[in-house]
């Protein structure tokens, strides 16, 4: 089993009171594939000048290099089984009788996949790499061979990189192998070509190293248009895991700047130097950056809660999400003699069942307030009523408009009615204000009012949207301890909840049995106290994560310890789809 950060075995306790310092440097394989320790394959094809396709290739040259060793090389013509243009005889002095005898595209194109290889950490160069693997790409589709997972780089793109136009004045294979000194001349022949651009790669090469480029991962973005500055701070990466987790980049003032979350930390960090990161804030926060910090974590559910908890309690400047997470709003019925829908944050955990939440923001509240005491002909006015009417007071206009009973003016009585309808919408039976808000939508669309069949269409979402929230969350929130597990290739993830929080996360691989590492992670995970209010254990950005992962396709629960199950109602309000108003009569 793969332990984290913290961990006791055999499982990992989520705790995170305090934000904690980096973890220990990893060995220095960790830091990449060295160039040195890369394989190039260096390739130039001559071809009958016509798109790429099945037999558009003449000649093959390639050359394969390692640690600037001579490993191999490759080197055939190719029957086109067409004529060779006369321009194309002019420029490589190929013609159509060399290639009578030479070997069809359907042998050579095997043989040359061969020579390549299929490893990841192989590198196939061309100068104008898209000419050279375009003609490729096409006679391996033409013969239905599948193209290796290799990387490709282009000596062209990686001139203009390093050398000047004083130096250089275009980037011309001729010019460049000049410049390089090479061995061999370029002659418009595939292994003189090939041979003359493995010596301009590895002046190239010896150009890079002083700019940080010293790895494959470093080379395969050598050509972006990045600062030379920020490319060299590329080394701030150098000693992270390559395992899910938290990164934080430190500022001068050793605050930390910015938190973020990736499957593999140490190749999320590179991309930040690369022109794979595009985004100017970040941009000008990695050029503040001194250092980089890393937490690993068992799993990538468990680095995205510890991110989320990061950001709450540090505050980065450069993170969107930067700020305190506030408990959202529930509407509830208030405690007098004559109940009114109230939204309130501070939501005792046992009316929650009774309650309608969480709610994203106070005005989505307060527009499914509006509706709920709509249909339910609940009062409205903020005024706390005694159970006995005043004898001078007058009823409002809501009373003449049939929305109010007056309890206020007329006889006292509690609207029971009215609570009786309130109560069940806000425990969440959403068909009686479904079936009314359509009707009402239907007909404001029919007059094509559409402006205000926004507004009720939007009001209508509110309470719906809502009641599929507090669906799903409800059993996670009263759930005294949830342990599920997930198949992700070789290996199971497993998880400890409670409340709603998670509090641990472990991997089970090989032989391990997930059973018994869940029951050792239980015991091992820090004590989640029951909460006094409605997701008082957690934000609920962290209980909505959580159940994303409990609801995928391969998670399975070992244990639910709750009052309700982890699953939907059969008069679930995710029955309804929301509707949407168009510039016509029609309602979806």
């Amino acid at each position: 089993m793969k332990e984290s950060l913290n961990s006791t075995a055999p499982g990992h306790r989520l705790e995170l009171d305090h934000y904690r310092g980096p973890v220990g440097q990893l060995s220095f394989d960790d830091l990449g594939l060295p160039l040195e320790n890369v394989t190039f394959v260096v390739v130039d094809l001559e071809t009958t000048g016509g798109k790429p396709e099945l037999h558009s290739i003449t000649e093959f040259g390639a050359v394969k290099v390692r640690g600037g060793e001579l490993v191999g090389e490759f080197a055939t013509l190719v029957n086109p089984g067409v004529p060779i243009p006369p321009f194309i005889t002019v420029l490589t002095g190929i013609t159509t009788a060399m290639t009578i005898e030479a070997p069809d595209i359907s042998a050579v194109m095997p043989a040359f996949l061969e020579f390549l290889g299929s490893d990841p950490n192989t590198v196939l160069v061309a100068h104008n790499a898209r000419f050279d693997v375009g003609h490729l790409k096409a006679a391996a589709a033409g013969l239905e061979l599948p193209w290796p997972r290799v990387k490709i780089l282009d000596t062209v793109k990686l001139a203009r990189r390093v050398f000047t136009r004083d130096e250089a004045p275009n980037v011309k294979l001729g010019t460049l192998a000049r410049i390089c000194n090479a061995t061999t001349s370029p002659t418009h022949r595939a292994l003189d070509d090939a041979r003359a651009t493995v010596d301009v790669l590895h002046t190239i090469l010896g150009r890079l190293g002083p700019l940080g480029v010293t790895h494959l991962d470093d080379l395969v973005t050598a050509s972006d248009p990045v600062p030379a500055a920020r490319r060299r701070k590329s080394t701030l990466a150098d000693g992270l895991p390559h395992t899910p987790g938290v990164y934080r980049f430190i500022g001068p003032d050793h605050n930390v700047m910015y938190v973020g979350t990736s499957v593999n930390i140490y190749k999320r960090v590179r991309q930040y130097f690369t022109a794979a990161e595009n985004r100017k804030r970040i941009a000008e926060m990695v050029d503040l950056a001194v250092s980089v910090e890393a937490t690993s974590t068992a799993t990538v559910l468990e680095a995205s809660v510890l991110e989320l908890r990061l950001i709450a309690e540090l505050d980065p400047p450069y993170n969107r999400r930067s700020r305190h997470p506030e408990r959202r709003p529930w509407l509830v019925l208030t405690d007098e003699p004559h109940p009114r829908l109230k939204a309130t944050r501070s939501l005792s955990a046992s009316n929650a069942p009774t309650s309608l939440g969480p709610f994203t923001s106070l005005g989505q509240a307060k527009r499914a307030g509006e509706l709920i005491a709509d249909v339910a002909s609940l009062r409205t006015c903020t005024k706390r009523l005694p159970l006995t009417p005043a004898s001078r007071s007058s009823a409002c206009h809501l009373q003449a408009m049939g929305k109010c009973a007056a309890p206020c003016v007329v006889s006292g009585e509690v609207d029971r009615a009215a609570l009786k309808d309130t109560r069940a919408i806000l425990r969440g039976e959403s068909d009686p204000l479904w079936t009314t808000q359509m009707e009402r939508l239907t007909a404001l669309a029919q007059q094509e009012r559409f402006e205000q069949a926004a507004v009720e269409r939007d009001r209508l979402t509110s309470v719906i949207a809502t009641q599929r929230r507090k669906e799903r969350l409800l059993p996670l929130l009263q759930a005294r301890q949830v342990i599920a597990v997930c198949k992700e290739e070789q290996r199971w993830e497993i998880v400890v909840i409670r409340y709603g929080r998670l509090a641990g996360s472990a991997v089970a691989q090989g032989e391990e049995d997930p059973p018994s590492v869940a029951a050792g992670l239980a015991a091992s995970c820090h004590d989640v106290p029951q909460p006094e209010f409605a997701c008082g254990a957690a934000p609920v950005e962290e209980t909505e994560m959580l159940l994303k992962w409990l609801w995928k396709p391969n998670t399975r629960l070992l244990e639910c310890d709750g009052p309700l199950p982890l699953a939907l109602p059969r008069n679930a309000a995710a029955r309804h789809d929301l509707p949407k108003v168009r510039s016509g009569v029609e309602l979806d």
